[in-house]
C-alpha cells in the first residue's frame, strides 16, 4: 500500500516550486548535515543512511561491478529475464516514445537492464546509469531503486530529492518484484527521467507493470515452460516436486496434480534407472513393513494418471525418460548455474512427505544448494534463497550473505540486523 508520504510531488503541486525547497534543503543538509523537517521522512532517513555509510553527495558515482561477460551470465540465468517481454511491452515501449527509461535491477541491486529512450540513455551514461552498476543507496545515494530495495517497498524519488549532486537533474520511480512462490525479492523495476516521472500516476503504472510481472511469472511455473527436448524435437514429460504438497506431472498438452503418494511412487522409481522391487519401495515408503498387495494397488492406479509414459514392472521402473526439477537443480549447480538453481528451488522435496526414501533425497538437494551457496561470492543468488521460507533461519546463509554484499548494498543494514537476531536466538 502506498501511503500520500511516499509520493514525491502530490497531486496539485508545483513541480518547480518543490524543486527550489528541496535543492536549498539539499543545500542546507550537505553542508551542515542539518535537515529541514519538512522533508519527506523515507528521504531524510535515507539521506542519513547514504551519508552514514560514507557517501560523498559532492563526488559520489555509482560503482559499475559488472563487465559485459558476467552481465551476460547473469542475464542469462535471472528469473527476471522472464517477465521482461511483459515489461517491455507494458511499460518500455510507452517509455521510449515519451523520453524515458526504464530498468531493473537484481537483489543485490546491480542494474541488468537499462532499455528506452536512446537520447536519454546517452545521458544517463554520464551518471553511470547503465548495466552492470550498482545503484544502491551508499554506493549512488538516495535512488529510487536503490532505496526501494532497501525499504522493500514502492518508492519516488524527485529531483533533488536524490541525495548525490548530480543525480537531482533527474526523477524515478520503483518497486520491488517479488517471487511468486516464495516472496523473495528478485530484483526492482524503476522508471527513470524529468519531473513527470514522479507523479502518483507514473508510480501507479510501475505498480502495475510489476503485478504482470509477477503474475507472468506464476503462470510460467504452472506451464510446461522449457521442457528438455530431445533430438527428434518431441519435449520430455516433466515432474516437478520442489515445494509442494504433491507432484505436478506435465506430458504434452496435459498436467496432472497427483496425489502425496503416487508423487512418492513416481520420484522413487524415476530416480531409480535400473528399478525397484515392491519390497524395495516397501521400505523406501514406510519404516514398518508396508504390504505388497497395497504397494501393487498404488502401482495399478498410478498407471491410470501417467498416459504415455510406460510403467514396465519387475522390478518398477519407468520406460520414457523423464524431466524432474530436482535433476535440473542439479544439473545448473554441476554447471555453476547458482541463479538459476536457486530460482528452480521453490522449495524442499514434497515437504509433507514422511517417507524414509523422499526425506533422504530432500535433505541430500538440500544440502547440495546450501553448500554451493556457502562456497559462492553471488550475492544475488544468496539473498534469493536466504529471502525464502526455507531460507528464513538458516544462520549459516545469511552470514555468508553478510560476507560477501558490499557495504554499498541496500539490502547490508537488514542482512546485519538480520544475522545478529539470529545470533542472539541461537545463543
Amino acid at each position: 500500500m502506498v501511503g500520500k508520504n511516499d509520493l514525491a510531488m502530490p497531486p496539485g503541486a508545483d513541480p518547480a516550486s518543490l524543486s527550489r525547497y528541496l535543492n536549498e534543503a539539499h543545500d542546507e543538509f550537505v553542508s551542515t548535515g542539518q535537515a529541514d523537517p519538512a522533508l519527506r521522512q523515507l528521504v531524510l532517513e535515507s539521506w542519513q543512511r547514504s551519508v552514514e555509510g560514507g557517501l560523498d553527495p559532492e563526488q559520489a558515482m555509482a560503482a559499475i561491478r559488472l563487465d559485459d561477460a558476467a552481465l551476460a551470465e547473469i542475464r542469462d540465468t535471472h528469473p527476471l529475464a522472464a517477465g521482461m517481454p511483459v515489461i517491455r511491452r507494458l511499460l518500455v515501449e510507452s517509455a521510449a516514445d515519451a523520453g524515458l527509461l526504464v530498468a531493473v535491477s537484481d537483489a543485490a541491486g546491480q542494474l541488468l537492464w537499462v532499455e528506452g529512450s536512446a537520447s536519454l540513455r546517452s545521458r544517463a551514461e554520464s551518471m553511470h546509469f547503465v548495466p552492470g552498476a550498482d545503484w544502491s543507496e551508499n554506493s549512488a545515494g538516495t535512488n529510487a531503486p536503490g532505496t526501494a530495495l532497501a525499504l522493500d517497498r514502492p518508492v519516488q524519488i524527485f529531483g533533488p530529492e536524490h541525495l548525490a549532486r548530480h543525480v537531482t537533474p533527474w526523477s524515478c520511480s520503483a518497486a520491488p518484484i517479488h517471487d511468486p512462490d516464495t516472496g523473495a525479492v528478485l530484483g526492482v523495476l524503476d522508471l527513470t527521467g524529468g519531473a513527470e516521472v514522479a507523479t502518483p500516476q507514473s508510480l501507479t503504472l510501475v505498480r502495475a507493470t510489476v503485478a504482470a510481472v509477477e503474475a507472468e511469472l506464476r503462470i510460467e511455473r504452472l506451464s510446461p515452460s522449457k521442457p528438455a527436448v530431445v533430438s527428434s524435437g518431441w519435449s520430455l514429460p516433466a515432474l516437478d516436486v520442489l515445494g509442494g504438497h504433491g507432484a505436478t506431472l506435465r506430458h504434452g498438452s496435459t498436467t496432472s496434480r497427483l496425489s502425496l503418494r503416487h508423487s512418492e511412487l513416481l520420484l522413487l522409481i524415476a530416480e531409480s534407472p535400473d528399478g525397484l522391487t515392491t519390497a524395495d519401495l516397501g521400505v523406501a515408503l514406510s519404516e514398518d513393513e508396508q504390504a505388497t498387495v497395497t504397494i501393487r494397488a498404488e502401482m495399478s492406479r498410478l498407471r491410470s494418471v501417467l498416459g504415455p509414459i510406460e510403467l514396465s514392472s519387475r522390478p518398477y521402473r519407468l520406460k520414457n525418460a523423464i524431466d524432474t526439477d530436482i535433476a535440473r537443480v542439479r544439473d545448473d549447480l554441476a554447471r555453476g548455474q547458482l541463479r538459476r538453481a536457486v530460482a528452480t528451488y521453490r522449495g524442499p522435496i514434497l515437504p509433507k512427505s514422511t517417507a524414509p526414501a523422499i526425506e533422504r533425497l530432500r535433505d541430500e538437494l538440500h544440502m547440495l544448494v546450501r553448500s554451493s551457496l556457502l562456497t559462492s561470492d553471488n550475492a544475488d543468488a544468496l539473498l534469493s534463497f536466504a529471502d525464502t521460507a526455507h531460507g528464513r533461519d538458516d544462520f549459516e546463509i545469511w552470514q555468508r550473505t553478510l560476507e560477501v554484499l558490499p557495504l554499498t548494498s541496500p539490502r547490508y543494514t537488514q542482512v546485519a540486523a538480520h544475522v545478529a537476531h539470529l545470533d542472539e536466538e541461537l545463543g
